[in-house]
């Protein structure tokens, strides 16, 4: 059987598996061009296996992907760095409960993903997505410890 995800995902804790899961639907009432589904698009492609072109497709731009892990680029954006800005910019317009699901995704992209210019393009939009909400950023280490599917450590970040 076929899997969708790509193999690095495979080797993370469960935890951090489902943390990017939660990440990969962007939330209902944006318009198609709104940067958070651009930025999905561009998630998705840095975990999933595109279905229909059976394989990692590692540029934002690149055709293919259909319409879920398809091309980052549309009429009104045409740089995915300065989509981050246009993120930030709309963040009032966010879900608060997507915009925490899509910038712990962020930080596991930008500690774990096995590409070394994908891996440090999301651990800098994570630095800016926590100082955007006023937030001290995780190490690495932390990161682990919090989603090491290991219960006791998770229960002890609870407040």
């Amino acid at each position: 059987m076929s899997c969708v995800l790509q193999p690095w995902v495979c080797d993370l804790t469960l935890m951090q598996q489902s943390v990017l899961l939660t990440a990969l639907r962007a939330p209902d009432g944006l318009i198609k061009s709104h940067p958070t589904k651009t930025l999905s698009r561009w998630l998705r492609r840095c975990i999933l296996i595109s279905a229909f072109d059976k394989r990692v497709l590692e540029d934002p731009y690149e055709p293919g992907g259909g319409s879920f892990t398809g091309p980052c680029k549309t009429d009104t954006i045409r740089d995915i760095d300065h989509v981050i800005q246009l993120y930030i910019d709309c963040g009032d317009e966010i879900p608060l409960h997507f915009f925490f699901h899509f910038m712990q995704a962020t930080e596991i992209l930008g500690y774990k993903h096995p590409k070394e210019p994908i891996r440090k393009w999301w651990l800098q939009v994570y630095f800016r997505l926590v100082g955007f909400g006023h937030l001290n950023p995780e190490s690495e280490e932390q990161l682990d410890l919090r989603l090491s599917d290991n219960e006791k450590n998770w229960r002890a970040r609870e407040v």
